[in-house]
């Protein structure tokens, strides 16, 4: 049995929000799924990911296949790295805390460049909207 990992779309029309799921691949988009590992919601600036980072790992670990949406989202929260980091544990190369020192190391980084990106971000934003002329409704 093929399994996936992928977005199960919920929301109204022109509101989405996905459940990031395990299916199988013949199953349909919104249908039977055999676990739920989070959410995703694009709607926010920046997009909200609540993920189970363990279960993911464990379903990849079995063979499961992201979709190229999930690949991304898995990447971005680090699932795809420490795969990598625990493949070479279990080549050998290095051990397991070795691994996870170099998890957190780049978990650490990655977050303080997803903060600078929200605040340059919330930064624009406020400069647009105090540029903009304002309009006289009387």
């Amino acid at each position: 049995m093929p399994v996936k990992i992928r977005l199960q779309r919920h929301g109204s029309k022109k509101r989405p929000f996905y459940f990031i799921v395990v299916a199988d691949a013949r199953s349909p988009r919104d249908g039977k799924f055999i676990q739920k590992l989070g959410t995703y919601n694009p709607l926010t600036v920046p997009a909200t990911v609540q993920l189970d980072r363990q279960k993911a790992l464990d379903w990849l670990h079995k063979g499961a296949q992201p979709t190229d949406t999930v690949r991304r989202i898995l990447s971005f929260k680090g699932v795809l790295y420490l795969k990598h980091l625990l493949r070479g544990v279990k080549l050998g190369l290095f051990d397991e805390a070795t691994a996870m020192l170099k998890f957190q190391q780049w978990h650490g980084e990655h977050e303080v460049q997803v903060r600078k990106r929200q605040e340059a971000d919330a930064k624009e934003r406020r400069g647009r909207r105090a540029g903009a002329p304002r309009r006289n409704d009387d």
